[in-house]
């Protein structure tokens, strides 16, 4: 079955939100560049999706005016197809041309996804989610998606390894094989 590698919002976006922090930062991309250079030596389509706001307010990062709509400078790659999305699945992300990731895996028949990214339980886990959904195979790349901390509404703070547990429990078997980096080709 041919396969793509989804990178989902590794953005310089996120290092200008206040939850943002770089503990896991080096591992993240280290699995997340260990899986762009395997999947370049297999010939494995790599598209990259950007979440982009419909704003001109250059103090949103996640507004085209802000300039932080754009890859992690760590990152060694070079996309075989670019989207921009506003919403939290990748799949309905466009390319400047206007063509959907749905359509573009579609196209050129590509019928299992490799999920990596940020954030783990938003964009990741929607994608997988909305993938399943529509019939592709998903590999979920869980040690090349990164999150962060997160507050419940009783105050307790949730940090990034339950968020990631807790999005393998609800995905793993149901939407997606839940894999890491070095099991993510086999």
């Amino acid at each position: 079955m041919k396969q793509a590698l989804i990178l989902v919002d590794v953005q310089e976006s996120f290092r200008r939100r206040p939850y943002f922090r770089d503990e896991e930062l080096p591992r993240f991309l280290r699995n997340v560049q260990s899986l762009i250079n395997r999947c370049q030596s297999r010939d494995i389509a790599l598209l990259q999706v950007f979440h982009e706001e419909l704003s001109g307010d250059a103090a949103n990062p996640f507004a085209a005016a802000s300039g932080c709509v754009r890859a992690m400078p760590e990152l060694a790659l070079r996309a075989d197809a670019v989207f921009y999305k506003q919403v939290h699945s990748a799949l309905f992300g466009r390319t400047d041309d206007g063509v959907t990731l749905e359509a573009w895996l579609r196209e050129h028949g590509i019928g299992e996804l490799l999920v990596t990214g940020i954030r783990t339980e938003q964009c990741c886990e929607t994608t997988t989610r909305h993938a399943s959904d529509l019939g592709f195979a998903v590999r979920y790349v869980s040690d090349a998606t990164l999150t962060f901390p997160m507050r419940t509404r009783g105050g307790r703070e949730v940090s990034a390894q339950e968020i990631r547990e807790h999005t393998e429990l609800v995905l793993d078997g149901r939407f997606a094989q839940v894999v890491s980096t070095a099991g993510a080709l086999a």
